[in-house]
């Protein structure tokens, strides 16, 4: 048995060979979104190091990787051999399986690559300068990171497209894909057009509709309770957007979830910088947005710079949310609070009053740790809401903190890596 690291262009994945197991299905392990894999046989301090540890092989792709790449074990594909496959999606609206454990003879290729564009129909990605936005660049195709349900050998995944028809009507089209990771192949349900609506209060109460060329899908794909939920952002902040969440069914890709954080206004985003949706053993979701228009006085309230939890009963709906006291100042100053996703604590690291945790630092670089049972609200002239505040060094944090054994991980801009230390529902303040 031995390890390897294979080397993608734009991205990086750590696979082992067959005995090992250690599936990677979602973005950062789990849909807690820790990071941290309990399952590692054989990497250590002592043998990842310059003599026993590296570079394998790589592979060329035919556009840029955003999504984190995934890995499944023993997956009997179309020729009927096993193989550990690494999965990943490019810019360039492609999805490929290559094998994880060598590049040589029929390993050279992909086990399988699956394009969603077609010239001759006039189908292809979307260029940058079509939604006036560089921060994918030069092309936008897939760019949120899939998710594996293994019980279905099923990769779920939302592709971004330009079509053109014949007679020159143009459409910027989303869609959700559900493809067999053994061949490659869409599903009989596959795939579905992303479309959506919410009734709006404001504005003499228009309805507010999903317009596919103001939005990206760059948040992790979450698999949930028989559930996948799409996580939507804006592009450069071009307005108007709001930010989304939608569902679909795993086995039928009907739509069940449409949830608007800003139906009454405008802006509130979800990016998390490729961080997914986090959700608990419920499915209640987790989700941190991002800059927009805050009020709490609508139902549903605008949130914009929150923390939220969505309860999965009725579509989504939200059952509590934590939002910073100085939310209008995060907003005009650029400084998102949801430039990172949220990582939900094990029990043992709370106590008897504040057992189920999660944390978020964002853009100005401060970590909030929140009840997600109680998150608090908003107060306008303090945090009182949180149960802690802690300011990290540096420009902010994105995608998201990572847990394991008792220490919270954060990596923010200009800054080291800090691990601090999380017990009886409390961070300690220095690292």
């Amino acid at each position: 048995m031995q390890c390897l690291w294979f080397r993608l262009v734009g991205s990086c994945v750590l696979v082992l060979s067959a005995g090992a197991q250690v599936n990677v299905l979602t973005y950062k392990y789990d849909n807690a979104r820790t990071g941290q894999n309990l399952n590692e046989p054989l990497l250590s301090p002592a043998n990842v190091n310059a003599v026993h540890f590296g570079r394998r092989f790589s592979h060329t792709v035919d556009g840029n990787l955003y999504g984190q790449p995934l890995y499944v074990a023993a997956v009997p594909v179309a020729d009927g051999t096993l193989h550990n496959i690494v999965v990943v999606a490019t810019a360039h609206d492609s999805v490929y399986a290559f094998d994880a454990d060598d590049d040589l003879g029929p390993n050279s290729a992909p086990l399988w690559q699956t394009s969603f564009n077609s010239s001759s129909q006039g189908v292809t990605t979307v260029p940058w300068q079509d939604v006036n936005c560089a921060v994918i660049y030069p092309e936008l195709g897939i760019t949120g990171t899939p998710v594996i349900d293994l019980a279905t050998y099923t990769v779920y995944l939302v592709a971004f497209t330009k079509e053109v028809s014949v007679n020159g009507t143009l459409r910027y089209v989303h869609r959700l894909h559900a493809l067999d990771i053994r061949t490659g192949k869409e599903l009989p349900a596959s795939p579905v057009e992303i479309k959506a609506s919410v009734p709006g209060i404001g504005d003499g109460g228009a309805t507010v509709t999903f317009v596919p060329q103001s939005y990206k899908q760059r948040a992790a794909l979450l698999l949930a309770n028989g559930v996948v939920y799409t996580a939507w952002s804006s592009n450069c902040d071009n307005a108007p957007y709001h930010g989304w969440i939608i569902g679909y069914r795993a086995d039928t890709l009907q739509q069940v979830a449409v949830y608007n954080t800003t139906p009454n206004s405008t802006g509130a985003s979800f990016w998390g910088a490729g961080a997914g949706p986090a959700s608990d053993a419920n499915g209640n979701l987790f989700v941190v947005s991002a800059n927009g228009d805050f009020d709490q006085m609508f139902y549903p309230p605008d949130l914009a710079d929150s923390i939220m939890r969505l309860a999965p009963s009725a579509g989504l709906t939200v059952a509590d949310y934590f939002t910073p006291y100085n939310q209008a100042d995060l907003a005009d100053l650029d400084l998102d609070l949801g430039s990172s996703g949220a990582l939900l604590l094990p029990p043992e690291v709370g106590n008897d009053t504040h057992r189920n945790l999660l944390v978020v630092a964002g853009k100005e670089g401060r970590i909030y740790l929140v009840d997600r049972d109680k998150m608090g609200g908003f107060h306008g002239d303090e945090d009182a809401g949180a149960l802690q505040t802690v300011g990290l060094n540096g420009q902010g944090v994105f995608g998201s903190a990572a847990y394991y054994s008792g220490n919270v991980y954060f990596s923010a801009g200009g800054d080291q890596l800090r691990a601090l230390g999380i017990a009886d529902a409390s961070l300690t303040t220095a690292p």
